[in-house]
């Protein structure tokens, strides 16, 4: 039997903390709570739990804190919780190395989701999960060819439609903001703006599901971007 996957949650609010810790258990998971970031990065490296979520404010030590030293030595996901909005470039970037973040008020229900999908992507979901069949198995890009095929149909995509696709898909779960897209995408183009961005989301959305009506990959994050999460 699949041991349950591990998940230490370090938040200073002891009810969220309990809140949180009701709904993991009830999805089947193990949780070790902290209430401080005192020894946070000495538990996580020593524990090598299947997951951590980390608040940002945090008594003894800071979250970013905790996830920078946590992240020079290990690679486990760590799903960071933040009430600040401007905190959001830092959580999304590659320096800091946080794999999701949550803004709170958050819904716990919410947070289980973000959980699970977080454990799919690094094959470390307990036995009692479902397996992900509705992933980026579903979905293939071949690069040579610039051909897309969903559940083995072939999609007619643009040149920009194509490459916004294949940067979202190949970092799944990451959270792009536009500006990120536009550089990767169009970086050869100066005359584009943020929502240029929007539109072809929008445009693969609608071409995704005259395909496939229930496969919707592409998740919206309000106020900052995009992160593809089959």
């Amino acid at each position: 039997m699949t041991e349950k996957p591990h998940i230490i949650v370090i938040e200073d609010e002891t009810t969220l903390a309990g809140v949180i810790k009701d709904y993991l258990v009830d999805a089947e998971m193990k949780v070790t709570l902290l209430h401080d970031g005192t020894a946070a990065v000495q538990t996580i490296l020593g524990v090598q739990p299947d997951l951590v979520v980390l608040d940002i404010m945090l008594p003894g030590k800071d979250g970013i804190t905790i996830c920078r030293e946590v992240r020079a030595q290990s690679e486990v996901p760590i799903i960071m919780e933040t009430a600040k909005v401007d905190e959001i470039d830092r959580l999304l970037g590659l320096e800091l190395g946080a794999d999701d973040y949550l803004c709170k008020p958050f819904s716990p229900r919410e947070l289980v989701a973000r959980v699970k999908a977080v454990l799919r992507r690094t094959r470390a979901v307990g036995s009692n999960d479902a397996p992900d069949t509705s992933g980026s198995d579903r979905l293939q890009l071949d690069e040579e060819k610039w051909l897309t095929r969903l559940d083995g149909t072939s999609i007619n995509l643009t040149r920009r439609e194509f490459q916004l696709l294949l940067v979202l898909q190949k970092s799944s779960g990451r959270v792009y903001s536009r500006a990120q897209l536009l550089d990767a995408v169009f970086h050869d183009d100066a005359d584009v703006f943020d929502r240029t961005i929007d539109s072809h989301i929008k445009n693969l959305r609608q071409k995704l599901k005259q395909v496939a009506s229930d496969f919707d990959p592409i998740r919206s994050v309000y106020g900052v971007g995009y992160a593809y999460e089959p």
